[in-house]
């Protein structure tokens, strides 16, 4: 869970930019509807859902905290329903797949994962949930899917070293040792938050080669 617990910081860093700015960027976009419904009535209108849905998603939070899998399952479909149109949706939908993989569940994770990737509003978050997309898939023993999800999602700067550590896993699981070794270093070179998972997966690499 360690990957994870990694994971939900960024997450928390991202949804309070998003707090914090999330209006401005709204502004940007629909600037040109203010002709039509009224700026300040727009901004007040998608102000109030946005609060709401924060609210609604710190409940399921303390649900899932709490252990209560089937209530938090529901509040996950009711923000979907409710607040499908904020970035609330997509963190519920991140939520939805820890409560799985907690359950054992990894199929419904990774289909909550690829929701989470269609309801985020910004690049960055789609990334990350498709770190967890091929994290799972490599999990589940598909590595050339694993592969798959990082080609079409691994580009962002934010994440490099993260994907640069799961490059390694994938080489590893397939037995491309010196592959993992030079996807380990990378992500090591590139500042890995989880550097001394990393350290020790590229010391037993080394040790089974000495071997």
């Amino acid at each position: 869970m360690a990957e994870l617990d990694t994971d939900e910081e960024k997450v928390e860093a991202i949804k309070r930019w998003w707090k914090a700015n999330g209006v401005a960027v709204i502004g940007g976009v629909v600037i040109g509807l203010g002709a039509v419904i009224g700026w300040r009535t727009w901004v007040e209108y998608r102000t109030s859902l946005a609060e709401r849905g924060s609210i609604a998603y710190e409940q399921l939070l303390m649900t899932a905290e709490a252990g209560d899998a089937a209530s938090a399952q529901k509040q996950v479909d009711a923000i979907v329903d409710d607040y499908g149109s904020t970035p609330y949706a997509m963190f519920a939908e991140l939520t939805r797949a820890r409560l799985a993989l907690a359950a054992d569940e990894p199929a419904g994770a990774e289909t909550a994962l690829r929701a989470a990737i269609d309801r985020a509003p910004d690049p960055a978050l789609a990334t990350l949930a498709a770190l967890r997309l091929a994290r799972v898939q490599l999990d589940r023993g598909e590595p050339a899917a694993a592969a798959d999800t990082i080609a079409r999602y691994g580009d962002e700067a934010a994440f490099a070293a993260d994907f640069a550590a799961l490059r390694g896993d994938i080489a590893a699981a397939e037995g491309r040792i010196e592959d993992a070794r030079a996807a380990y270093q990378r992500a090591l070179d590139g500042g890995v938050a989880n550097a001394r998972l990393i350290e020790l997966k590229l010391q037993d690499l080394t040790a089974d080669k000495a071997s």
